[in-house]
Parts: C-alpha cells; sequence; structure tokens
C-alpha cells in the first residue's frame, strides 16, 4: 500500500486532482495530513540503549605471514 499524503494547506487545490490521478491504481491510497499539535518528538531523549556493532566478521586469531614491503 502505498500512502499520497496531501498537507491540510493544500487540501483544497490537490486533494482531488490527486484522488482522479491515482483512481486506476488500486495500490495508492490519498489522504489528508491532519496531524495537529506540536511535534511530541522533539525534546524527547532517544535512543541510550543501542549499541553500535560492526557486522562483519571477527579476523580469525593467531599469526599472520609476514609481507615484504615495497621501498
Amino acid at each position: 500500500m502505498i500512502y499520497c499524503v496531501i498537507p491540510r494547506e493544500l487540501e483544497a487545490e490537490l486533494f482531488d486532482k490527486m484522488v482522479e490521478y491515482y483512481r486506476d491504481n488500486p495500490n495508492v491510497t490519498v489522504i489528508v495530513d491532519r496531524r495537529t499539535g506540536p511535534d511530541r518528538r522533539k525534546g524527547r531523549a532517544t535512543g541510550g540503549k543501542r549499541e553500535l556493532r560492526d557486522r562483519r566478521r571477527p579476523r580469525i586469531p593467531g599469526t599472520f605471514l609476514e609481507t615484504e614491503a615495497e621501498e
């Protein structure tokens, strides 16, 4: 499902046009963003317990052959 989100300020101008444009595509739904109030995500401490890890495989333990460096 794909949502085409129209900002409230542009609803009168765009909503009918976008519904008409996507009428033949059943995978698209046109909606109007009706959220109000302050963004609750701002000012909140996020994460905190997240641990960044390296996904690569660790090296095999042991010694490695020496290589000759070109001078």
